[in-house]
Formats: C-alpha cells, structure tokens, sequence
C-alpha cells in the first residue's frame, strides 16, 4: 500500500512538474510574440510630412500677432508620436505652389486672370510655383516649378471657356497634376484649384461629396503627399443655373480642402465679383503654414487619423485628417 501511495505521488509530482514548465514555455513564447510584435513595429516606423497652418490668438498687451510657442502635440490612430521638426519660411523651407485652372469656366473668370498673376507676382521670395489647366483627358502644364514668379505669372492665360475644353471631371485632372509633388523635395506644399468642383462623370449623384470616387481618390492623393488643397468656386456653363449641382459641387470643393488642410473659398452661388478677398487670406494662411515631421509607429495598412493639438489656449490649427498607407 505504501508503494502504490509514493508512485501515485510521484506521479501527481510529475504531472504538476509538467503543468508548470508547459506554463512556462506558454508565458516565454507570450513575452518572445510580444517582443516581436515590438520589433515588427519598430522596423515600419517611418516619417511622415503633413503642412499645417498654425493662427495664434491676438497678444492682447501688444494688440498685435506674433509667432509664438504653442506646444504642439501629434496622435495617430489615438497615439501620441513623436514629433522630428517643425519648418517654416523663416526655416528655409519653401512654398511649392500648383495653381491650376479649369478651363471651360464661365467668361466672368477671364477677368481675374491678372488679380491670380499678380498674387504668384507677390508670393514670398524663394516660393516655387507651377501653373496648369484642367482640361479634357489630363492637364495641361504651362508652367513647371520655377522659382522666377514673373515667369509663373506671365504663364497664366484666358481660359478657354467652352464645354469642349473642360475636364472629364476635375479631381483625375487634380489627380495627375499632384503627381507632379513628386520630384519635389518634402515641405510646405499647396495647390490652388480655380474650379467649379463638379464630377458628373458617372452621373448626378456621382456629384454628391460622398458618392464620388474621383474626388476620394484626389483627397487620398493630396494627403499622402502632403498638400493642402486650396479652392476657389468658379461656375462653367454645367454649374451657372442649377443650384442642386452648384450645392453638390461646393460640398465636394469643401470636403476636398477640409480634409488636406487647406480651405475652399465660395461667394454665394455664382462668379465671385474678385478673387482679391480670397487671395488676401490665401495669403495670410500660407504665411502660417509650417512642414510638420512625426515619426509614424504605425504599420498596418490603409487609413490613418490624424489629430494635432496645441497646448497655447485659443490657437487655431488646419491640417490633413490623415493618410491612406499602401
């Protein structure tokens, strides 16, 4: 009886012995998952550029503006990044600037033709700027970056003002012209589109800002390069008399900036009466904008949300709402 006692207990020990090394190993390949998870991540980290225009509030002592420390924080998918460098004019860092200009718009906006040339003629010195028309099958550019701003003004023309000449919808055009960001160097860039930001390409309710794919493609494209997209509303012959589309294509132009960081300027439903109004705060936003670096720790696929914040209460900041990974 004693044996059978002690082998019984041996056999328990022995059991219970396994148990613990089987539990061991379990918690060791845990800790070995984990650390590879980290070192997975580790090695996808990457920088990424986005433009951001920073407003401070008014110094109230002084009644004036001034550039001051606003203590900016950067969160991806909810989690705080580290942020590498913030450059702005003052820190050698140029504005790349595409204009481009749908060319069927209607013949009011023949006349601020010169009021556009002579914004690129009053663009900081050492900006680099690109001129193009949105036409049918592609756009048409006049004028590669060049950092000789007469030459970029004097590369702006009438538009063409008829349907046959208009794109087949402006965000494929918007598209390929962004494309020419790449052999760019990563910075402060933005496009100004003089558009009327209709894409009935696949019908009425394509126009809709949430039905159409083109517009979602030139968003994708803006933010993965980093490019605020600044619009101004200008009516073609498509949009001048039907409030329903002049409505669908406002909300597209307004989603497309929103989502880049840039703004999407309109004066009511018609022609704007001067583009001057909206080239002055154009100015004053580029003025503010600022090349943000942050280290990315996230590697999966698809889209990634961005959040800034700023630590000096009231300060107003416009950025891109993320980025599409590939």
């Amino acid at each position: 009886m004693r044996r059978r006692s002690r082998s019984r207990r041996a056999l328990v020990l022995f059991a219970v012995a396994c148990a613990l090394c089987a539990v061991a190993a379990a918690g060791q390949n845990g800790v070995r998952a984990r650390d590879d998870q980290r070192a997975a991540r580790r090695g996808a980290v990457r920088s990424v550029t986005i433009p951001v225009v920073i407003s401070v509030p008014p110094v109230r002592e002084r009644g004036s503006e001034e550039l001051r420390p606003v203590g900016l924080t950067v969160r991806e998918d909810g989690e705080r990044e580290e942020i590498l460098a913030t450059r702005s004019e003052a820190e050698h860092a140029p504005l790349y600037l595409a204009v481009f200009v749908q060319d069927d718009l209607i013949p009011p906006a023949s006349n601020e033709i010169a009021t556009l040339a002579n914004f690129i003629r009053r663009l900081p010195e050492g900006s680099y700027v690109m001129v193009g028309y949105l036409r049918v099958g592609s756009v048409q550019i006049r004028q590669k970056f060049t950092s000789d701003l007469e030459r970029a003004a004097k590369a702006l023309r009438i538009p063409a003002g008829t349907p046959t000449a208009g794109p087949y919808n402006p965000y494929l055009s918007l598209v390929e012209g962004m494309r020419r960001f790449q052999s760019q160097p990563l910075g402060r860039r933005a496009v100004l589109a003089v558009t009327d930001g209709l894409d009935i390409s696949r019908g009425v309710e394509n126009s809709l800002a949430s039905q159409s794919t083109d517009l979602q493609r030139a968003v994708g494209e803006a933010q993965r390069r980093g490019v605020a997209v600044y619009s101004i509303f200008t009516p073609t012959a498509n949009t001048s008399n039907n409030l329903t589309l002049v409505g669908n294509a406002q909300g597209a132009l307004a989603r497309l900036s929103d989502e880049t960081g840039g703004r999407a300027f309109f004066q009511g439903t018609g022609a704007p009466v001067s583009f001057d109004p909206f080239l002055r705060e154009l100015s004053d936003r580029l003025d503010k904008q600022i090349a943000l670096t942050y280290l990315s720790t996230h590697a999966d696929k698809g889209f990634h949300k961005i959040n800034l914040e700023a630590a000096l209460e009231g300060t107003q900041l416009a950025y891109p709402a993320g980025y599409t990974r590939k």
